[in-house]
């Protein structure tokens, strides 16, 4: 076991000692305690919960008095016990404040213990061990010491305590030692005071202030001593615990925990590796939780850690945690309900592999010699006597009880919670409909414990035991095979059906056996009753009292039954009819009715059968009634069942009865019914007359016994008491009882009494007389006197003979020595062994032909075993061969034919043969077999036992391999006409021919073995078999197996759809609740209940708690209907909720008439204004308003104001606002219209407290804008002029803006920049020209502020501001006169404004490049291409005119431009189709898209061909213009293709390996979205991380593993930005995700025969390349088809696949790729075909 540090639960704080610990037994607390006396309470999980202050033992003390010294919980953990030092024991009540006080002492509590319910074990400081008693608050001394009781400790079943004292003395205490025998008392002195004690399984372990460690045997012997006295870094050992198990101890130290594990197999303590945490210091206190998995360590300083104990953890299933805490100690943790059980071996034997069974609900663990049983729900645990440890049992867990366990032909029960195995029996039958156990389900009458069972002891028989006596109660003998039975709840009656469907109940008390129904599909008993269900055909039958079984309810019904529901006070069958199913409700006051009667309640019963009316099953409860309360001896309630039943003369007889008792009662006192004449009537209704004749000889009533028997004729019983009381009229009797033999003619009896007067003759006489000669025979023998009176002796045996007694006439033949007529006689009765013993003396010679005879008569009478004796002493071997054969003796039958050598034996070799072979005695078959000429028969023999090896074996001696494949085959297919197919499977195996195995299967629609073969031997066919079975057996209405099939192939949502479809809505509902999870569930759920509709559909989606979830889903799929239906029918409150989903739903489709309906019958016509409101309806906003929401008038006003005033309809407004009273709005609207007359008017009128500050405003704005005037601002800056002050002047010109009188302000503006040139200097001259200039440009003043610019030097700014006012040849001008570098900036300007405005044909002559952009962007693309061949033509380069073509989206066209000039192959040309090429990579795909890249391909084609006549085909720049052309040519194809899809697909894929050029985000997102299969994970995947790769700008985190052994590259360039435009990225990244979570695709590459990727063209074994495919870019593997150019192929099923493709289509697009496939591979193949 190993110690792992959790957590600290109380963090070390200075003097803060822990003084003592305590885990409690449910383990759901820890409690602990420091010095200052208060009590920390923490959870299982170490989360601290409460706490709670302790007191002195009186007040007066102070809380400084005291400290506690010791706690323990109580057994059922709700109360815990603390010692303390000022001499009590407080027990409180956990979560209350009451506390018991337990007595005080005259000595301080030191340690204490509470191992039993109500006693706690203490130890005080003067030495005495007590035991304190909790209910009557008295204690009691178990022993007393001088010495201080410093530890205790219990054993692991707290039945045992070990107290440690002061001087070294360890005391051994037992409440109950278990049948150990060990001893009590002083068990051990130690060496020092043993602080740390602890009782493990198996020895006591001490340690103390010594440093060592001492384990003690249990008869306190020293076993083990651990010194660690020289380890400096050790100190004093303070306290120890030992596990819940005993088979751990851990000791604490200084900053130390020390660990000791038992070793069991070696009996000796290992030390495990010590717990060191360094500033722990001492350790004071431990606690080990009650089921092994936690430690708690108190520290010196306060500090409480919390450990975790473990040997082992393992996760089973992913559901259940399984937690090993010691060798005998398991804890097995549910992970979604965090329940947990705790499996412990009581014997301390180590636990092996614990499993989990029965739906995950039971336990099962093997110890070396015992078995560990655990119902995990129930939380019982069982441990039985197992030797041997197991391992092939098989165990069944249908029983809620009991645990069925099978094992070597042997059946074992255990039943929860008892550590006994129940019963065992021998049985070959497993199935549990087979064995029926009932472990007191219902309290049974008269008894208290229940326990029976029943099974099959072989085919036909059935035994019923008790399992609490041990004893077999009944054995059923039956004539066919059984193939179900159960007994009732109470284990009295036994419900069984055999093969020929007859259903029989058998009475377990009385052994009465009957059948019930024939031809029985159903049946079951009615939960918690004796009512019996049953189906017969088309009948439902019902048994309601099944002590009558005559008494029978039936109902015709056109399905079968399902099921059998019993629930609240409700008993239901449900029968599949079709599709549906419907329910059959029983009468459950006839049901309720046998519960009366078992609680014995007959009063109650009879009130209740009164009230209904005659009938077979109220007739059948009568005579139960009545047989129970004669049982119970309750007459008035029988004679009242015998009345119902009209049974008249019981009736009177027992009204009588009554009568007596009555009579009795009130004259004598007392039970009348104890009188004995009543007690002697009701033994005679019961037929017990030995009973009434004792009560009438206890009351000395002989006259009326006597008188009893006579009455029924019982003469013998009558004289055997008169003569046991010696009456008097003993010989009368005598008698009267031979006359009346006599006149009755009972001549036997007559006979019989002569016999026993000793008158032997008459006896004889009447036994003659009587038809019995064998009687007269046997008499006669036994008198000598008669056998020598030959007459007699002659009428006996003719007598004999005429009756056909002939031994007993031989017996007397012989008597008389008469041996020929006895040996006569012998042969006629067959009684041939005194026939035989006869002639041994008398006729030897016919010994042998009497035991032919003998042998022949044996056979007839079907006794072959003893014929053959008879028949080999006659010396007739072939008839004893014969006999042995039937009598299935074959070794006499083999011994016999090896001592006869006539060839006729040989046909019995043959059946002997057949025998052996049966018994699998093959050796011996064989030799018959060989021996009989039958070597065909020895080899199916082999065959048939799955002997493959004998059987080829044999088979290759007599043929060859071919025909034992034929054999074999042929005879696998008799076997399969035989329907033998698991022995047909078997031999196709045999020749390895599984497909006919499957073929075989499929045609006989074995599903599950198609599955199972096609799992072993082609399981990448596994998934598609599933699938398609599913549809075969969907399309054959089974869905069930379709179902099975479709969840085998983990595609649930088709299972979901298929039972959608078939409107099987249950079984749908079912599988999205269990595999689809909460949100498919309430879909489905929802689904159906709108298939249903109205009070079907709100019944069903309450049941599944969906009401809510559907009427939301209803509302937000817009089926408002429905959602009303069911809001209407179930939750009315939610109605007002749809009204206003439906009104937002009318206002987005624009119906604001049934909009605003919504609205207001949602109790929402606010939000109906707003609609109109926000509409700009403001007629209609008024008017619901008006109507329905007044408080919203003013809004509406307000509203509709504003947005006359943005129409400026401001006299409208004004009213608006007023009707509103909202005149201040109307002075805000005003103002900020800068309407101030009309703000004052209305401020005046309506709000005149606010006029002055309206006014105030007016002033400040008017100032602000400079409402003053122009002419002030100018006389102001004329006085500044004249005074000189100019830069005061400059600024109050400047200020004049914002004029209507333009040349005003052109006047002011000029005057302030004079002013600044001629008096401000430079710097101030610029910075004023730099206002103006641009606010005369505003003016359209360019000239007068150019010259304003030159004045100042600003050269540039006067150019600029030229050109705004297009006067370009005055800013040439200036350029060239003032500044020439400038020149070429205005041309560049001039050029963009030509371009800006649009004026191509002048920019054609000044800038071509520009002009062909120009015709490019608007999109002219006939003059662009017009212009641009125009300046080829006239001499310009055509790299320079291609480079002006090169503008986003002129690609295509570019392709068209270059096309004609191909032919030039200059190098300086390259860059320009190089150029051309990437653009149309980067060019979104396009339906049209083939046009262009067939350009391309072509224009690159002519210019490879170019190349290869010049630079040769060896050149760089020709590489890498084929490659172009190759991926050009597959773009193009692929474009042509797009009807094929696989073609098309193989297209993507093959582009993959050019992703050095191909921008590779494009290329794996195109890749993933053609193949969309299993590969297309791995490139829509693969696409994802290239995005990111993008993004950072580097390929580190790209994971390449996959195509390691591809050609696909790694290392390729990255594009500046993706090439996937955002919506499809979005898209992908889902269907992965998607994908993902559902894992339906395996993320596999397809190989081919290569064993390598399909698309590889380099095989990654060896090395070696293929050719590429000319028309998909895959390997040319095999059937290639060859062109008339080296290093060209295609693959030929693609190849006539794309040509029947064009021929049928007429595509030219496919047409074109064929004709420059034959101009690119210099022709057509033989196979190719041309167009017209």
């Amino acid at each position: 076991m190993q110690l792992k540090h959790l957590k600290t639960l109380l963090t070390p704080q200075a003097s803060a000692k822990v003084t003592c610990m305590a885990w409690a037994p449910n383990n759901s607390k820890l409690a602990a305690c420091t010095v200052d006396r208060v009590v920390l309470l923490y959870d299982e999980q170490g989360e601290r919960r409460d706490k709670f202050s302790t007191k002195p033992i009186d007040s007066k003390y102070g809380k400084q008095s005291y400290v506690v010294n010791d706690m323990a919980f109580s057994p059922d953990s709700t109360r815990i016990a603390i010692g303390q030092s000022d001499n009590i024991i407080y027990v409180y009540r956990i979560g209350e404040d009451c506390k018991i006080h337990c007595v005080s002492f005259f000595s301080s509590v030191t340690r204490l213990l509470w191992p039993a319910e109500h006693a706690i074990v203490y130890g005080l400081m003067d030495g005495k061990v007590r035991l304190a008693n909790v209910q009557t608050n008295k204690s009691s001394p178990i022993y007393g010491t001088e010495s201080c009781v410093v530890s205790l400790a219990s054993n692991v079943s707290g039945k045992g305590i070990l107290c440690g004292h002061a001087n070294g003395n360890v005391v051994r205490y037992f409440f109950d030692d278990e049948g150990s025998g060990e001893s009590q008392g002083k068990l051990l002195s130690h060496m020092c005071p043993p602080y740390a004690l602890a009782w493990g399984a198996n020895s006591v372990m001490v340690g103390g202030c010594d440093k060592k460690v001492v384990a003690y045997s249990r008869d306190g012997q020293i076993l083990q001593t651990f010194d660690y006295s020289r380890d400096r870094s050790e100190r004093e050992f303070t306290v120890a615990a030992s596990s819940p198990s005993g088979q751990s101890v851990v000791l604490g130290s200084f900053d130390r925990l020390r660990v000791f594990n038992w070793a069991p197999r070696r009996g000796v303590w290992d030390e495990a590796k010590s717990k060191e945490i360094a500033n722990l210091y001492t350790i004071t206190s431990l606690a080990w939780k009650r089921d092994g998995s936690r430690l708690c360590a108190g520290t010196l300083c306060g500090g409480v850690e919390l450990f975790d104990c473990c040997l082992r953890r393992s996760i089973y299933k992913n559901k259940f945690e399984v937690t090993y805490v010691g060798l005998s100690q398991v804890i097995v943790r549910n992970l979604s309900t965090s329940s947990q059980v705790v499996l412990k071996s009581y014997y301390g034997y180590e636990i092996e592999e614990v499993k989990i069974m029965g739906k995950d609900r039971y336990l099962v663990a093997h110890t070396s010699d015992t078995l560990l049983l655990g119902d995990m729900l129930a939380n019982k645990l069982s441990e039985v006597p197992w030797p041997g440890g197991g391992g092939n049992e098989k165990f069944f867990f249908e029983n809620d009880s009991v645990c069925m366990i099978f094992n070597a032909g042997e059946l074992s029960l255990v039943e929860y919670s008892d550590n006994q195995v129940l019963g065992s029996v021998r049985t070959e039958f497993m199935s549990p409909h087979l064995i029926s156990v009932r472990i007191n389900e219902r309290k049974h009458k008269g008894v208290q414990d229940n326990k029976k069972l029943a099974y099959l002891v072989d085919l036909k028989t059935i035994a019923v035991v008790d399992l609490l006596a041990g004893c077999t109660l009944g054995t059923i003998s039956h004539d066919s095979k059984v193939d179900w039975l159960e007994l009732n709840e109470t284990g009295c009656k036994l419900l069984f059906r055999d093969k020929k469907l007859r259903l029989h109940l058998y009475d377990i008390d009385s052994g009465a056996k009957s059948t019930l129904l024939s031809f029985c599909s159903y049946v079951q008993w009615v939960p918690g009753s004796d009512v019996v269900v049953a189906q017969n055909r088309g009948n439902l039958c019902i048994w309601y009292s099944i002590d009558s079984p005559e008494s029978i309810t039936m109902f015709p019904i056109k399905g079968d039954v399902k099921d059998l529901e019993r629930a609240d006070g409700k008993t239901d069958v449900l029968v599949t009819e079709g599709v549906n199913t419907v329910t059959y409700t029983l009468d459950e006051s006839l049901i309720e009715f046998g519960t009366a009667v078992n609680d014995g309640d007959y009063g109650a019963v009879t009130a209740f059968l009164e009230t209904l009316e005659m009938s077979p099953e109220t007739e059948a409860m009568w005579k139960t009634l009545r047989n129970l309360a004669l049982e119970a001896r309750q007459v008035h309630i029988a004679e009242r069942c015998f009345a119902a039943l009209g049974d008249v003369s019981t009736l009177r007889y027992l009204h009588q009865t009554n009568q007596i008792a009555e009579k009795v009662s009130r004259e004598m006192g007392g039970d009348g019914m104890m009188f004995y004449q009543v007690q002697v009537r009701m033994a005679m209704l019961d037929k017990n007359i030995e009973l009434a004749e004792m009560h009438y000889v206890e009351q000395n009533a002989i006259d009326e016994a006597i008188e009893m028997y006579q009455e029924l004729h019982m003469w013998d019983k009558c004289i055997a008491v008169a003569e046991a009381k010696g009456h008097p009229e003993l010989e009368t009797l005598r008698g009267n009882y031979y006359q009346w033999l006599t006149d009755t003619g009972q001549h036997e009896k007559a006979g019989e009494v002569k016999e026993g007067e000793g008158d032997d003759q008459g006896a004889i006489n009447l036994y003659l007389k009587a038809g019995l000669p064998a009687k007269a025979a046997r008499l006669a023998m036994s008198r000598p006197n008669i056998t020598n009176n030959g007459d007699t002796v002659s009428r006996i045996t003719a007598s004999l003979v005429k009756a056909e007694y002939y031994e007993q006439a031989g017996d007397l033949y012989e008597k008389t020595r008469n041996p020929q007529r006895a040996l006569e006689c012998y042969c006629k009765g067959a009684a041939f062994s005194k026939a035989v013993e006869l002639a041994r003396h008398s006729f030897p010679a016919e010994v042998v032909k009497l035991e032919e005879a003998w042998g022949d008569y044996l056979v007839q009478q079907k006794q072959m075993d003893a014929a053959i004796t008879h028949f080999i002493e006659a010396g007739c071997s072939i008839k004893a061969v014969e006999a042995a054969i039937a009598a299935r003796q074959w070794k006499k039958a083999v011994h016999i034919l090896e001592l006869n050598e006539d060839p006729a034996a040989a046909i019995y070799c043959l059946k002997i043969a057949q025998h052996y072979a049966s018994m699998q005695e093959m050796e011996v078959a064989e030799q018959l077999f060989i021996k009989a000429g039958h070597i065909k028969d020895a080899i199916d023999m082999y065959t048939a036992a799955g002997c493959w090896e004998q059987a080829h074996k044999l088979a290759l001696k007599c043929m060859s391999k071919e025909e034992v494949t034929e054999l074999y085959v042929k005879r696998a297919q008799e076997m399969e006409r035989d329907g033998k197919f698991k022995e047909a499977e078997r031999l196709f195996s045999t020749v390895n021919q599984t497909d006919l195995a499957i073929t075989m299967y499929k045609k006989k629609q074995m599903f599950d073995d198609v599955v199972r073969l096609v799992a072993k031997h082609h399981p990448d066919l596994l998934t598609e078999t599933h699938l398609h079975l599913a549809k075969e057996l969907e399309a054959e209405a089974k869905f069930s197996e379709a179902e099975h099939h479709l969840m085998e192939a983990k595609d649930w949502k088709a299972a979901v759809n298929m039972y959608r479809l078939h409107d099987m809505w249950e079984d749908a509902y079912r599988i999205a609740k269990s595999h689809g999870g909460p949100n498919a569930q309430k879909q489905v759920g929802y689904l159906w209940a709108r298939s249903l509709g109205g009070e079907a559909a709100v019944k069903l989606l309450i049941k599944f708690g969906l009401l809510e979830y559907g009427i939301e889903s209803a509302s937000n799929s817009f089926l408002f209907d429905f959602a009303f239906e069911l809001a209407r029918l179930s939750s009315k409150e939610k109605i007002p909720e749809i009204h206003l989903k439906h009104a937002m739903y009318l206002e987005d489709e624009r119906k604001f008439a049934e909009a605003e309906q919504e609205f207001i019958k949602a109790g929402k016509p606010k939000e109906a204004v707003h609609m109109y409101a926000h509409n700009k309806d403001w007629i209609n906003a008024q008017r619901v308003a008006e109507s329905h929401d007044p408080e919203s008038i003013p809004e509406v006003l307000v509203g509709h104001a504003k947005l006359c005033f943005e129409q400026k309809d401001y006299q409208k407004a004004e009213a608006l606002l007023l009707r509103a009273e909202r005149s201040d709005l109307a002075v805000k609207y005003y103002k900020d219209a800068d309407m101030w007359s009309d703000a004052m008017r209305i401020c005046k009128e309506y709000l005149p407290n606010k006029l002055s500050f309206l006014q105030e405003e007016y002033e400040k704005e008017a100032t602000k804008k400079g409402m003053r005037g122009v002419q002030g601002l100018l006389e102001q800056a004329r006085e500044w002029e004249q005074s000189g002050e100019y830069s005061r002047a400059v600024e109050c010109y400047l200020k004049v803006k914002d004029d209507p009188n333009a040349a005003l302000m052109e006047k002011c503006w000029i005057k302030a920049a004079e002013l600044s040139i001629k008096f401000l200097g430079e710097e101030r001259a610029v910075k004023v020209v730099q206002v103006v200039g641009p606010r005369l440009a505003q003016l359209r003043k360019y000239n007068t502020a150019a010259e304003q610019y030159l004045h100042v030097g600003q050269i540039k700014d006067a150019i600029d501001v030229l050109m705004e006012g297009e006067e370009w040849s005055k800013a040439k001008r200036v350029a060239k006169e003032l500044e020439p570098r400038y020149e070429s900036y205005v041309d560049q300007k001039y050029k963009e404004h030509l371009k800006n405005q649009g004026k191509v044909d002048s920019l054609v002559g000044v800038d071509v490049m520009a002009a062909l952009d120009m015709y490019a962007e608007r999109g002219q693309w006939d003059k662009c291409l017009d212009t641009a061949s125009k300046q080829v033509n006239q001499g310009l380069p055509m790299w320079q005119v291609a480079r002006g073509l090169r503008s986003e989206g002129a690609a295509a066209l570019l392709a068209s431009f270059v096309h004609p000039f191909a032919t030039l192959s200059s190098p300086q040309n390259f860059n320009i189709y190089k150029r051309l090429f990437l653009d149309m990579l980067h060019l979104p795909e396009a339906p049209d898209s083939y046009r262009t890249w067939a350009d391309l391909r072509d224009v690159l084609l002519q210019l490879c061909e170019n190349l290869s006549k010049s630079a040769g085909e060896s050149s760089a720049a020709h590489e890498d213009f084929e490659r172009m052309l190759l991926i050009s040519h597959y773009y193009a194809s692929r474009a042509a293709v797009a009807g094929l899809e696989d073609i098309s697909a193989k297209l993507s894929v093959s582009l993959l390996r050019h992703t050095d050029l191909v921008p590779a985000d494009r290329a794996f997102y195109e890749a993933g979205l053609a193949c969309r299969v299993s590969v297309s994970l791995h490139f829509s995947q693969r696409f994802l991380p290239r995005l990111h790769a993008i993004t950072d700008g580097t390929l580190d985190s790209l994971d390449h593993s996959d195509f390691t052994d591809t050609d696909i590259p790694f290392e390729v360039p990255l594009p500046p930005k993706p090439c996937v435009p955002d919506p499809q990225r979005e898209e992908i990244r889902n269907w992965v995700l998607t994908v993902a979570v559902y894992g339906r695709l395996e993320q596999v590459l397809p190989r081919d025969e290569r064993n390598s990727y399909e698309a590889s063209l380099v095989d990654s074994n060896s090395g070696l390349r293929s050719l590429p495919c000319v028309l998909t870019g895959y390997p040319v593997l095999r059937n290639k088809m060859e062109f008339s150019s080296a290093g060209k192929a295609a693959n030929k099923e693609d190849w006539n696949r794309f040509l029947m493709t064009t021929k049928t289509s007429h595509s030219p697009e496919c047409q074109d790729v064929l004709k420059f496939i034959s101009q690119w591979c210099g022709g057509l193949p033989a196979a190719g075909f041309s167009f017209h």
